[in-house]
């Protein structure tokens, strides 16, 4: 009963707030209150009114500007008390066409680089809305990669002592482009009417090279960069770097780094496979994928465990553009890049934007990264992490310090989780789709033991013909392969969607025919005949719910054919789990 009474609360109250949420229209900021007369008022009956407010509210207002005599718009300084109490006032309403918040907008800053309008990947990230709060000033940020060189954008950025690990030199200059490249996406100088943009483009870059002339490089120099940047009072580390193989030389640096404070961010890897690389697979480092100019997933990109996030990061069509250095000539270009390594300083530099208002812990940045990002409802294969960078969102939510309940409601809201639909066909796990297979699977077992009367124990193939152990679906875990996982949270007919990624049902595993082959096999054994009759039961439950929640088949469509052919072999695997069940009475262990 108490469970009872505490989930009705739960949803009373969680109806309370969608009613009463304000949204966008009603969240404005405001000083001050207007006061719109209506235009029938003699100057005789405005005047008596302007003075009954004086009188009532101790407040005098004032046109609004020498052009609002004609429309009567004056303005009294105010809050939402204020405005809520002249509201209220009989005398007033009648006196106003309407009494509204003098609601403050805002230009969005746009930076006036020349170039910036080729710089997609910076709109994508909702970046303008972050600038309006901060623009990274007072972190430092460590580019370990093949240096970076002096070139013209990047003259007004700020710089910090650096150093070669590939040389041993202090000069960390760049023989590639890749580590200028990268600097110039966290921090390009802005605002300077030349060339291009940087997501923090007040933050100081402390270049440090342990990449060659060939861009390859040592876990030795690399742990070490690591620890030199942890040790210089870096805030942020970028690794546009990575590979096979794992070092506890490295993981000990990222630790070393995170247990200062640090975060640390690295790129999941171009070779399109299911596991980010190393250094991005390390618990203590945020792994950043790769999106294209249309939000998707960048072919090249590497996907699946140690993925945190996904970014920007370009394709064949639509490149990431900053000023580097041709490593031919060594002059300074303006060119485009692809990879996850574009990605990863996208990331680092709203890691920066957040570290410069306030936020410090690096689990508290990277549980603002996830939080604020833009979610991808079907992601089974961990394509984007917790979602698309959006650096506004970020800001935002790093300024205000703690979530409040609009935030939470919007997030909710723009998620779909107050869809009912989330829920049904659209959730994490598909929740109720999955319970209601459960559940099925157990009512059909219940009825066929009415008129099959023997004992069964059933349930581990009641549960993996319907609904499998689908929590462990969306479970990514530090360097651990991920198809057991996809297989263990499918239920036989998704099966099929396990090994391709995919949501539609395939026609071959969603039919009677698996149910049919192991009770062929087992039908005789005493142990697994039970395991057969009751995924047959289970299958069948599956399928009537998918029939009716998601009729999705490959190359039948979601209509009635798909339907009918869902329907059609649940009643066979019914019809199979009766007669397989047919005069046994044995007990099944």
């Amino acid at each position: 009963m108490k469970k009872l009474l505490v989930v009705g609360l739960f949803f009373v109250g969680l109806l309370w707030a969608v009613a009463s949420f304000p949204g966008l229209a009603k969240s404005g900021q405001f000083e001050s209150i207007v006061l719109n007369f209506r235009d029938d008022l003699t100057p005789a009956q405005l005047a008596q009114e302007l003075q009954e407010i004086k009188q009532q509210f101790q407040i005098t207002p004032s046109l609004n500007s020498e052009f609002s005599q004609t429309d009567l718009v004056y303005i009294v300084r105010g809050d939402r008390a204020k405005l809520d109490k002249l509201r209220q006032s009989p005398i007033i309403k009648s006196a106003t066409e309407y009494i509204e918040p003098n609601y403050l907008y805002q230009t969005t800053a746009t930076p006036n680089d020349p170039d910036y309008s080729k710089q997609w990947n910076l709109r994508s990230i909702n970046v303008e809305a972050a600038w309006q709060e901060t623009q990274g000033d007072g972190v430092i940020v460590a580019v370990i990669d093949t240096g970076v060189s002096p070139v013209p954008d990047l003259k007004e950025t700020k710089f910090t002592k650096g150093y070669d690990f590939v040389h041993d030199t202090p000069e960390a200059l760049d023989d590639v482009g890749h580590g200028t490249h990268v600097a110039g996406t966290i921090a390009q100088s802005t605002n300077n009417n030349y060339g291009v943009a940087g997501v923090a483009y007040q933050a100081t870059i402390m270049p440090l090279k342990v990449l060659d002339e060939s861009g390859a490089g040592t876990v030795a120099d690399i742990a070490e960069a690591i620890r030199y940047a942890a040790d210089n009072k870096a805030d942020v580390i970028n690794l546009s770097l990575g590979g096979a193989g794992e070092s506890q030389l490295l993981e000990s640096a990222i630790d070393y780094a995170y247990n200062k404070g640090v975060v640390i961010v690295a790129a999941a890897g171009n070779s399109g496979t299911e596991s980010a690389s190393y250094p991005a697979r390390y618990p203590h480092a945020i792994g950043v994928a790769a999106l294209d100019a249309g939000g998707m997933k960048a072919p090249y990109s590497n996907f699946g465990a140690g993925v945190d996030i996904s970014a920007p990061g370009g394709s064949e069509d639509a490149k990431i553009l900053q000023e580097t250095i041709d490593p031919v000539t060594n002059g300074s270009v303006f060119v485009g890049y692809q990879g996850t390594s574009m990605a990863a300083p996208h990331v680092a530099g709203v890691a920066a934007l957040i570290k410069a208002s306030g936020i410090k812990e690096p689990d508290a940045v990277l549980n603002i990264l996830q939080q604020a990002s833009r979610k991808v409802q079907e992601d089974p294969l961990n394509h984007y992490g917790a979602g698309q960078l959006d650096a506004g969102n970020a800001v935002k939510l790093a300024v205000t310090g703690q979530i409040t309940f609009q935030d939470f409601f919007r997030w909710l809201r723009d998620n779909g989780y107050l869809n009912p639909r989330f829920w049904v066909d659209g959730g994490a796990v598909a929740l109720l789709p999955k319970v209601a297979m459960v559940l099925g699977s157990y009512l059909l077992a219940w009825f066929l033991r009415v008129y099959f009367p023997f004992r069964w124990s059933l349930a581990t193939g009641l549960v993996a013909g319907s609904s499998g152990l689908f929590f462990l679906r969306g479970l990514y875990i530090f360097d651990l392969p991920q198809m057991p996982f996809r297989v263990l949270g499918s239920s036989v007919p998704e099966l099929g969607n396990a090994i391709t990624g995919g949501t539609a049902l395939n026609p071959l595993f969603a039919s009677v025919l698996i149910p049919l082959g192991l009770i062929a096999l087992l039908l005789g054994h005493p142990q697994g005949k039970g395991f057969a009759i009751g995924t047959a039961i289970g299958v069948t439950s599956c399928l009537v719910v998918n029939a009716v929640v998601d009729p999705q088949l490959w190359g039948l469509g979601t209509g009635l054919v798909a339907r009918s052919y869902l329907m059609i072999n649940a009643l066979l695997c019914l019809g199979l789990a009766a007669l397989a069940s047919r005069g046994n009475r044995s007990v099944i262990s």
